[in-house]
């Protein structure tokens, strides 16, 4: 892949949200990016997304794919000789076959998928978690669960250099985690704290299959707990930089209908873990939209008047904000998974995710238009790369989430629509005319013989509080 120039952002931030075994999908991503020579300054994980993330910036560049490699190959299960001589029976069948193929081997990866889900359940994973005895346990947080992660801080110190992710001068990084007494959704960040093994630990203790994670007195779970994105804390964190955000997503919102307990199962999970991120980029974008509008009614308040009063200038500098390029990159479903489909720890998992990932990245990398610095009057952009399309805040999603505001501007005359053209800039849509209103005359009304009629009783008098 050639090397991508890329427009001047203030800092490039990665993205990785937790999915347990489809993390490799995120691993296949930063490969990806690697190659085109994009170099991130910010990455923000949680679970086995803050795993990826504390490889990736405790490595120098030319050694993280290699680490990410290594991880994944640690933790999976080796190859299978059963599934591998299959696929090979299957490839026998020659050309002629090839509808039947497909077929055979999407039969195939769900079976052993199935296979390797259930070994993981049964026996847990190497060098990451195994059984706990005499499970659940009891006590507190941190004695009670299925699984014992104790093997992971091994294989985290052997695979992260932490002196590096600690040195004043290293790579950003933000690991999202729950307080369990608190309930709250908190962040170990390396600009604000020395982040060790067990801060990714507790990013990744997805109750009741893992223990909380102890530090410093408290008690912490799975940042998935409360939202499985970081982009929010990014957005508030981010100082008015412009920033170019890659979100690698593990879990897709939209899917077929279920029809039966098993893809309910596997639909239920898809929607839990992939709202927040919708729902938090939704709120980014019309937090946005609100500051456009603000702008704009600045705009229209006399010079004099906001020179006299220095409180004008604060508010647009407020209202400004920064530039925001945000590129998703979502896993999508593949038939032949099913609701086991993030504990399919297999080798032959692994490598489909980790291609899948990778084919990804370099399909969005293709049209580097994607990358460009949001175009004037808008600050906030998102694309996808299966939709193949750039959102505004004022050329919405129309799958997003509606709200009050947003509705109020979708319907009303106050809001114009604008849409981005091939080469990135906006052009404003010509507004659509108010139907005409038909007027209604009230039907006569007969008077009643020898009666006249009666006025109307006087409103009484409301008065306000």
């Amino acid at each position: 892949m050639n090397k991508i120039q890329l427009p001047p952002y203030e800092q490039i931030v990665l993205i990785f949200q937790g999915g347990g075994s489809l993390g490799a999908y995120q691993a296949g991503v930063y490969e990806g990016m690697a190659e085109a020579g994009i170099d991130p300054t910010w990455v923000a994980g949680i679970s086995i997304g803050a795993i990826n993330a504390a490889i990736v910036a405790g490595n120098p560049p030319e050694k993280r794919v290699e680490r990410l490699r290594d991880f994944w190959e640690t933790v999976c299960r080796p190859p299978s000789m059963s599934a591998s001589f299959a696929a090979e029976a299957v490839n026998m069948l020659g050309f002629g076959f090839a509808p039947f193929q497909e077929s055979v081997k999407h039969t195939i990866d769900k079976a052993f998928g199935s296979y390797a889900a259930t070994m993981a359940i049964l026996e847990g994973q190497n060098e990451f978690f195994y059984p706990r005895p005499f499970a659940p346990g009891f006590g507190n947080p941190s004695q009670v669960s299925f699984y014992d992660t104790a093997p992971l801080k091994a294989t985290l110190e052997r695979l992260v250099d932490f002196d590096r992710i600690n040195h004043k001068d290293s790579m950003r990084i933000s690991l999202g985690s729950t307080n369990v007494g608190t309930g709250n959704f908190v962040f170990f960040d390396n600009r604000h704290m020395k982040i060790g093994p067990e801060h990714i630990m507790a990013s990744g203790s997805l109750p009741p299959g893992f223990p909380a994670t102890e530090i410093d007195g408290e008690y912490y779970w799975d940042g998935g707990c409360v939202s499985n994105t970081p982009l929010l804390y990014i957005m508030n964190e981010s100082n008015n930089q412009d920033s170019l955000i890659f979100q690698v997503d593990l879990w897709s919102a939209h899917g077929k209908l279920p029809s039966n307990i098993f893809e309910v199962t596997e639909r239920q999970k898809d929607i839990q873990y992939s709202s927040r991120t919708r729902a938090i980029t939704d709120l980014v974008r019309n937090m946005h939209r609100m500051r456009k509008l603000l702008l704009n009614t600045i705009d229209r308040i006399p010079a004099a008047v906001r020179k006299a009063d220095p409180y004008f200038d604060q508010m647009a500098e407020q209202a400004m904000g920064s530039n925001y390029n945000v590129v998703q990159l979502i896993y999508q479903n593949k038939f032949g998974e099913g609701q086991y489909k993030d504990a399919e720890f297999s080798s032959e998992s692994m490598e489909r995710h980790w291609r899948i990932g990778l084919d990804d990245i370099e399909e969005t990398l293709d049209d580097t238009s994607c990358l460009a610095m949001p175009p004037k009057g808008e600050n906030f952009v998102t694309y996808d790369v299966h939709r193949k399309e750039r959102f505004t805040a004022e050329y919405t999603d129309p799958t997003a989430q509606r709200n009050a505001f947003s509705d109020y501007a979708f319907h009303s005359g106050h809001v114009e629509t604008h849409k981005p053209n091939a080469s990135g800039t906006v052009t404003k849509a010509a507004p659509k005319k108010a139907p005409a209103q038909r007027k209604v005359t009230p039907a006569p009304q007969k008077a009643t013989p020898g009666k006249s009629r009666a006025k109307p009783a006087a409103k009484k008098a409301v008065s306000k509080r």
